[in-house]
């Protein structure tokens, strides 16, 4: 039986693929407050701004490619039980042929009602418009399926018994000290080797961390050296 590999991928793991961190200097959120385009209160104050934002994002993501670490990642599902638990809202991962995905921040491909959350709808390069009032079945308009700031992650809850049952536990592209990583390797069991793959020491206090000061396409290089070698 293949052992359980659990990853947990921030902004970091699609740095190298184009896509900005957040929190970077050179970060999304310097052209908008963050008020302004990711929280509930900023899409009723200006719905335009917000899609606008996001149809943006959309259009960026359709033209990135996944990188080596991504690619990286689909590799060890031949030889591991591979789950990845990421905050990123791009698609990737999957992309790059992982097959088992969550995403807790939501994805950006996806549009959802702002009546029932329930609905939700693929989607490829188009904008979703304010003006021509695109809908839902329900005659609601749509908005991205993006878990907004101050909005629950109603996702945790998959992912919690996923990371219980891993054997091995790897982190790429986020800060042990932010949730929801830092909250989620708290459900490890005792003794489950974590890898923390990431070109800055973010291990903050914790101990016990096989850490890769690398970033996620030769982290995971060396990542799969060593368990190869395990």
């Amino acid at each position: 039986m293949k052992k359980k590999l659990v990853v947990l991928t921030g902004a970091g793991m699609s740095a190298e693929s184009g896509i900005a961190t957040f929190r970077d200097t050179d970060g999304l959120w310097e052209e908008h407050r963050v008020e302004d385009v990711a929280t509930p209160s900023g899409f009723m104050a200006n719905p335009k701004l917000v899609l606008d934002f996001y149809n943006f994002r959309r259009k960026e993501l359709v033209k990135a490619k996944p990188n080596e670490g991504h690619l990286g990642l689909a590799e060890l599902e031949k030889d591991f039980d591979v789950s990845i638990i990421t905050q990123n809202v791009d698609n990737l991962h999957e992309r790059a042929g992982s097959t088992n995905v969550i995403h807790l921040h939501g994805e950006l491909m996806k549009s959802r009602s702002t009546q029932d959350p329930s609905l939700i709808y693929e989607m490829t390069e188009d904008n979703i418009e304010i003006c021509i009032g695109d809908k839902c079945e329900m005659g609601s308009q749509l908005r991205p399926d993006i878990v907004w700031f101050g909005e629950a992650v109603p996702m945790i809850e998959e992912a919690v018994p996923i990371v219980q049952q891993a054997d091995i536990i790897v982190i790429i592209g986020t800060s042990l000290n932010v949730y929801p990583a830092a909250a989620l390797v708290d459900y490890a069991k005792s003794g489950t080797p974590i890898y923390l793959i990431d070109p800055k020491d973010v291990r903050g206090g914790r101990r016990n961390i096989n850490f890769i000061q690398k970033g996620a396409s030769e982290g995971v290089k060396e990542l799969t050296r060593l368990l190869k070698d395990k």
